[in-house]
């Protein structure tokens, strides 16, 4: 009943009030308590967490919490894992098709929209699913420089286990955020997802960028040309509530 709901619920309405909800400033005693609650409810690990409890302002401000140095130090080798997530699906992209669930796939060229898809046609993707509990920033998972960012507006269905299985072309149609990394063998495409009551998706290397605007009804491309020089494990962006990593 409750995910039937879902198909007449105004997603975006909801998904912004829901940002502006959990970013409240409340006074203090109610800040605090409000923080400790979610905390409990999902189990955030506040030992990790950069600051202690009281530093943050808002449930908001908690979730997008950076982690203690160190604690997540990189690995050798050209790749490393972009999120602290569940890999739910991976494997080849079979010429432009990736896997949503079992009996599922969507198309390369539709999720990348504007991105051209013909370099990463014979490559392979993980799709990386981000509870509540986990730390919510995205990191790089290469050493590289950052082509283009494609932001593409669309809808905010959850991405439960319930829609992967049930949505046709749910990542395809959800609101999403690519960023191109070019490095010495190819590109990389991190693709954030957004979702239901994702507030916001941010990126740390353009200041001021923020999803899920009431503006912002078309794609949108910004070239970067190789300005911005990132290495492996430097932060990407973050979500302000959470979702999907598909690299």
């Amino acid at each position: 009943m409750l995910n039937s709901i879902l198909y007449i619920l105004p997603k975006r309405a909801l998904s912004r009030g829901v940002g502006f909800l959990v970013h409240l400033r409340l006074p203090g005693f109610l800040r605090l308590c409000s923080m400790k609650w979610f905390a409990g409810r999902y189990r955030l690990n506040l030992d990790e967490a950069e600051h202690p409890i009281e530093h943050y302002k808002s449930i908001g401000d908690l979730f997008v919490r950076r982690l203690k140095p160190g604690l997540r130090p990189v690995g050798a080798g050209d790749l490393v894992h972009p999120a602290d997530s569940r890999i739910t699906q991976q494997g080849p992209l079979n010429g432009g098709e990736l896997i949503q669930a079992k009996g599922m796939a969507y198309k390369l060229d539709d999720f990348l929209g504007p991105l051209s898809a013909q370099p990463y046609r014979e490559g392979v993707f993980a799709t990386y699913y981000l509870c509540p509990t986990d730390y919510h920033r995205v990191h790089s998972p290469v050493t590289g420089r950052i082509g283009r960012v494609v932001y593409i507006p669309g809808a905010l269905w959850p991405v439960n286990e319930w829609s992967t299985r049930t949505i046709p072309h749910l990542f395809s149609i959800n609101e999403r955020v690519i960023v191109e990394i070019l490095t010495d063998r190819g590109p990389v495409a991190v693709v954030l997802v957004g979702a239901t009551n994702v507030g916001q998706m941010s990126l740390s290397f353009w200041e001021g960028f923020r999803t899920n605007s009431a503006r912002q009804k078309n794609p949108m491309v910004r070239d970067f040309a190789g300005s911005v020089s990132l290495k492996k494990g430097d932060e990407l962006g973050a979500f302000h509530m959470g979702s999907t990593v598909v690299l």
